[in-house]
């Protein structure tokens, strides 16, 4: 075929039909197109996870993924009639799949025994007889578990295990691909210093709430928080120790709120506690309990300094005190600066004035 001839075809785009794909090359073709197109974790894992099921045919099969700050395993894809219970959590060191996340070692075995890894797990309408289950590992950590349990013992060989490793090695990137792009999403939404969401994110989720409580005609408060004297901690002993002050005070704010509330740094010294669902009563019960813990808590003992702080709170709520965001916030501004000039360390309401706490 001349240059030419090539040229013309590629330029009508009539190329010769590509050779269909030997089957393993063709899995590793899916799995890879998966990982590149989608951030949908769900969606990769379910991919990575068909695949291995067409290899070993078990009667169950699951990936279970590592929460650090919980120190044990949820079930991310699970299915089979030997699966159990994908409720429950699988503490670390606990069965097969907490046994090899925690040692994080690949463990295949056709007879188990009476070896305890291999208790039948909960709410499975089957007993275990044979296991794969081998962890899915990133910069020597184990971020997961694939176990397979009662596969077909023809199905184990050099080739399928070679298979099954490369297959867990797609399965840690699509986990470190998510977790990276969580993390810089985390990012943008947080104040370095404290932990808190930022004032960026608050119009966000702000504005949702205010969407959401028109729809279903719900309430919801805002408490405004503005440190007294703060200025003084500064002043005395610098700015570095001011900022690991407002990080401790942070820590206070998010103890003394529930799991649906948010708490944002608005600027400097301020805060601000969203309350969903929320009316001007049970906001007040909220500010209470957060002033009386601001006003026992001693910040910065482990410096040696043992500081008491106040705070100057104003509460606002959706409907009666505005109809947007910018005047709510502005109605809980307005009754922080009222205890501002009044006394500090104290509580006002919109429409009620100030609260003596």
């Amino acid at each position: 075929m001349s240059e030419a001839r090539r040229y013309l075809e590629m330029v009508d785009g009539s190329f010769p039909e590509r050779p269909p794909l030997p089957k393993d090359l063709r899995v590793f073709h899916d799995v890879a197109r998966a990982l590149t197109s989608s951030l949908d974790l769900d969606s990769i894992l379910g991919a990575i996870m068909q695949q291995m099921e067409q290899f070993f045919e078990p009667e169950s099969w699951s990936l279970l993924i590592v929460d650090e700050e919980q120190q044990n395993l949820y079930y991310a894809v699970a299915a089979g009639k030997s699966s159990g219970d994908r409720n429950l959590r699988v503490d670390m060191g606990e069965g097969i799949a907490g046994w090899v996340a925690q040692h994080g070692e690949p463990v295949i075995v056709s007879e188990p025994g009476n070896d305890p890894r291999f208790a039948t797990p909960a709410g499975a309408f089957s007993p275990v007889r044979s296991a794969i289950c081998i962890p899915l590992r990133s910069r020597d950590r184990t971020l997961g578990v694939i176990e397979l349990l009662n596969y077909r013992a023809d199905t184990l060989t050099d080739e399928t295990m070679a298979f099954l490793r490369v297959l867990c090695d797609y399965a840690a990137i699509a986990i470190q691909n998510v977790r990276a792009v969580e993390r810089i999403q985390e990012l943008t939404i947080t104040d370095d210093c404290t932990g808190l969401f930022n004032s960026r994110h608050l119009f966000s989720v702000t504005e949702s709430e205010l969407e959401r409580s028109r729809r279903f005609n719900l309430p919801f408060s805002m408490i405004f928080i503005d440190l007294d004297h703060f200025k003084r901690v500064n002043d005395l002993h610098g700015h570095l120790t001011g900022s690991r002050l407002l990080a401790e005070i942070a820590r206070t704010i998010k103890h003394n709120v529930r799991g649906i509330d948010s708490a944002f740094r608005y600027g400097g010294d301020e805060f601000i506690v969203l309350l969903p669902q929320t009316g001007k009563d049970a906001a007040l019960e909220v500010t209470q309990r957060l002033l009386h813990s601001l006003r026992d808590t001693r910040y910065l003992v482990s410096e040696g300094l043992e500081l008491q702080m106040m705070a100057s709170f104003g509460i606002a709520s959706y409907p009666e005190d505005g109809n947007s965001i910018q005047e709510i916030i502005g109605a809980a501004d307005e009754m922080m600066y009222l205890v501002k000039n009044l006394s500090r360390g104290n509580i006002a309401v919109a429409q009620r004035g100030f609260i003596q706490a």
